[in-house]
């Protein structure tokens, strides 16, 4: 089997251009702030549309043939590693963020919505780059590649193998019978439960600025925020309350929520990793209340608010931060910890090991509690009242594996670099699992400036694998997936 490399440059090609495309939006925030880095987006955005558009129509008549799905791993992988490269531009040529490696783990932190930053004051960087900065998150939430593939029919081009790359977990519900149909779809959803924040997050008494900036960095499960203290800086109980609820619902199944939207509430009550998603924040939630009211100082309502903010921040992955949870009491700076490998929905924005898996991990490890006393019996792990197959119980028992090798090993790389064990394990699960804050020294009041360089490469790689799930990227990485059949 040969690879299509005319097709995965032309698609590249796209991707680089809808991404120049973006940066030119923000041209128009940065001359009405006069901010006097217009130029920066300006040429920014020339650079990637001209490299773009050169990639696209060089290769554009060679795209007939499709992709199989060998070439939708190494262009969703490669479309990433592009648009990473392509968007440190506006932090390079602003000097916003004047070293590479700085700029590179900020972009990818972007992209793969995790939401680390090394920035050490928000509030000095000009109002363009902040909202290219809140941007990079946006597109990376739902995937640019997912957005693509809304659009690759028009152009010829199947596009079920970049889907089935870009979220290669548990398969999703279907929407409609066709990809780009499901992709506008999910598009729209998301699209609208942005501007939707927005005008709430502005009725809240935020500027429009960062009123917009928090909705595209909430809806993505990002967490960048354009403030160095985060949603801390906003001391109202309503701003804080909309985005808690906004943060759960990007975390929830997107098909769940156009199931909602269209009235079919059944769908979402029957769905069987809502419910364990559901039941877990709010039962994690009083437990943390309780504690937090017992060793603080603070009313019910503080306590009650600050604790499920910051459990739905970490559980969704998205990492904006309220207060500093690694102060409460050492048994919730373990759950909190704990709850970094948990991570939202299937079908959602947010990264992590996902509920879904644990669900099964669970049903099969009781089953096979069962199984030990009737050995004939055949009994199969049910999710949604439906047999699952013994591939995907097994793919999740892989993934599971790897994941914590791969936490394991990130971690020993990163104490080799010469930083203590909290803040070595803290940095690769929250990077691995695309969070934002850690514990340690990369606890929710620091950051990650003072990472060496190395180590800054090391968690931004971790940082893709976590967001393409591990497999996507990994198989690239072994001899029998270069090998012709």
């Amino acid at each position: 089997m040969k690879f299509n490399f005319k097709a995965i440059i032309s698609i590249l090609g796209l991707l680089l251009t809808l991404n120049g495309g973006f940066m030119l939006l923000c041209l128009p925030v940065s001359i009405y702030y006069q901010d006097e880095q217009w130029h920066s987006l300006l040429i920014s955005g020339i650079v990637t549309l001209v490299v773009g558009l050169t990639g696209y129509i060089l290769t554009k008549n060679q795209t007939s043939s499709g992709l199989k799905k060998r070439d939708g791993y190494l262009v969703v992988t490669l479309g990433w590693l592009c648009m990473s490269l392509f968007g440190t531009l506006p932090y390079q040529i602003s000097g916003e963020i004047p070293g590479f490696s700085d700029a590179f783990f900020e972009t990818v932190s972007g992209y793969t919505t995790t939401g680390a930053s090394i920035l050490n004051d928000i509030e000095s960087v000009s109002k363009g780059v902040l909202m290219w900065r809140s941007l990079t998150q946006w597109i990376g939430g739902m995937g640019i590649i997912v957005l693509t593939v809304a659009i690759l029919p028009l152009l010829g081009i199947g596009g079920m193998q970049l889907f089935v790359a870009e979220a290669p977990g548990v398969t999703p519900d279907k929407l409609k019978p066709r990809i780009a149909d499901t992709a506008k779809r999910l598009w729209l959803i998301y699209l609208g439960l942005t501007l939707v924040e927005t005008g709430l997050l502005k009725l809240g008494g935020m500027s429009f600025f960062d009123a917009i900036n928090h909705s595209l960095t909430t809806m993505a499960t990002g967490g960048f925020s354009t403030k160095q203290a985060s949603i801390a800086y906003f001391t109202s109980p309503f701003i804080q309350y909309v985005i808690i609820i906004f943060m759960f619902l990007a975390g929830s199944n997107f098909t769940l929520t156009y199931f909602g939207l269209h009235g079919q509430l059944k769908k979402v009550w029957e769905n069987e990793e809502f419910k364990y998603y559901a039941g877990f924040t709010i039962g994690i939630g009083l437990l943390v209340t309780l504690v937090v009211y017992t060793v603080t100082e603070s009313t019910l309502e503080p306590a009650f608010r600050d604790a499920m903010f910051q459990l739905v921040s970490i559980i969704t992955t998205t990492g904006f931060v309220s207060a500093d949870y690694t102060s409460w009491a050492p048994v919730l700076t373990v759950i909190f910890f704990m709850l970094m490998f948990v991570g939202a929905s299937a079908g959602s924005t947010a990264g992590g090991v996902k509920v879904v898996r644990h669900v099964i991990l669970l049903k099969n490890s009781i089953l096979e509690l069962r199984r030990q006393i009737h050995p004939s019996a055949v009994l199969p792990v049910r999710l949604n009242k439906v047999a699952v197959s013994s591939d995907i119980t097994f793919n999740v028992m892989a993934f599971m594996i790897i994941y914590f090798m791969i936490f394991a090993l990130g971690s020993i790389i990163i104490s080799a670099l010469g930083y203590d064990f909290n803040t070595s394990v803290g940095a690769v699960a929250t990077c691995l699992g695309n969070i934002g804050p850690g514990i340690g020294k990369v606890g929710p009041m620091d950051n990650f400036a003072f990472i060496s360089s190395g180590g800054k490469w090391v968690l931004s790689f971790l940082m893709i694998l976590g967001r393409l799930e591990l497999f996507t990227v990994l198989i690239l990485f072994t001899p029998y997936y270069w090998r012709k059949h």
